[in-house]
């Protein structure tokens, strides 16, 4: 519901797509600089403790930002500043958490583990936007805000209850080395380095098409901010079914296709949406979409969870959470800055069209990918 609020707030305050692109940008820029500070952070201290904190300063920032929009005194400035801030939190954040899916799983549960937070999560992705849509289109952006702020009190009383043995590596070396040996560690690795990469490239290439969701649904369908929702929630729709598929994944069966194929379609899914006209053909892809990115991010995440030693899986995973979370904002900026010139359509299109090479040859050059267990 943030999310798409924010998204309209900004296209409605500015009418620019590069500024739009650009607090993609200040939300998600700070996983390229912290997230591997937060692999140290999550290797380091009790993870549920460190979870309690940051979720309390989410709620803190997402609350400050619903109070400027009802006061009427926002400005984008503000915005900026809001948005790199919560972006801040959720960098360091998210190594954390995706470490503790582990802490809470056997090993031999571990892929069911993921892919049932996934589902979870882009439950979420469904209903958040329809609600949203419907609330922009009524009420406003407003309640949105509200809504969001309020809700960081169910992850911070889930966390006062749970109960789980941490494993908590306490390592001598400073942040800096930790940095540095979990580096070593992909160096040593080639598979697991492989795997981050099309994570990389499904961030760069791929994700900022959910920052300028507002434009199609406005500029290019004519569909408002009800139409953006249901687009939004159909990207949820395919992420659920993506999720079931990854939960119910039988254990002899090769992870592999579903990490090479899916980004194939992943990035295929995005190109229809980029040149679609067509409001059904467009929700079409974006079910598409959120499949496809389902089974690469979270089969990428079972494999690393599954592969990793334990003591530098929280600086392994923070690799991955940069190249989800870090890399996007910077394929935002490239498209808002493009689409000044061009058009938003044309330049998805085109900066799609580039890792689809880029897929298809580590797909020849690299068999053991696909032959991933």
């Amino acid at each position: 519901m943030h999310n798409v609020a924010l998204g309209w707030l900004v296209l409605e305050m500015t009418d620019s797509p590069f500024l739009l692109g650009l607090m993609g940008f200040a939300q998600f820029f700070p996983s390229l600089l912290l997230s591997l500070p937060g692999g140290v952070i999550a290797d380091r201290v009790d993870r549920r403790k460190f979870l309690l904190w940051t979720h309390a300063a989410m709620l803190t920032f997402s609350l400050a930002l619903a109070v400027l929009v009802v006061l009427k005194i926002i400005t984008y400035p503000q915005i900026l500043v809001l948005a790199f801030l919560l972006g801040v939190t959720s960098a360091v954040n998210a190594p954390s958490y995706q470490a503790m899916v582990r802490d809470l799983s056997s090993r031999d549960d571990v892929l069911n583990a993921i892919a049932l937070n996934s589902i979870q999560f882009n439950l979420s992705r469904f209903i958040g936007p329809a609600i949203a849509g419907l609330l922009i289109s009524t009420v406003g952006v407003t309640v949105c805000f509200f809504v969001n702020a309020a809700s960081f009190a169910f992850p911070l009383i889930a966390l006062t209850r749970v109960r789980y043995n941490p494993e908590r590596q306490r390592h001598a070396s400073s942040g800096l080395e930790g940095i540095r040996e979990g580096f070593r560690y992909l160096k040593q690795h080639r598979r697991i380095a492989l795997l981050i990469s099309l994570v990389a490239m499904v961030s760069l290439f791929g994700m900022p098409y959910l920052i300028f969701l507002p434009v199609f649904a406005r500029d290019v369908l004519g569909v408002g901010a009800q139409g953006l929702g249901i687009m939004m929630a159909a990207s949820g729709v395919g992420a659920l079914l993506g999720g079931y598929v990854l939960a119910t994944w039988p254990d002899n069966r090769r992870r592999g296709p579903l990490v090479m194929g899916g980004a194939m379609v992943f990035f295929l899914g995005v190109l229809g949406l980029a040149l679609s006209k067509n409001f059904y053909l467009s929700l079409a892809a974006l079910l598409v979409i959120g499949a496809a990115m389902v089974s690469v991010l979270a089969t990428v995440n079972s494999l690393i969870q599954t592969l990793v030693p334990d003591n530098v899986r929280g600086r392994v995973l923070s690799w991955h959470t940069m190249s989800y979370l870090g890399l996007h904002p910077v394929g935002s900026l490239i498209i808002g800055k493009v689409a000044e010139q061009w058009s938003t359509p044309t330049a998805l299109a085109a900066w799609a069209t580039i890792p689809l090479a880029l897929v298809l040859a580590l797909f020849f050059a690299v068999p053991e990918l696909r032959r991933l267990e």
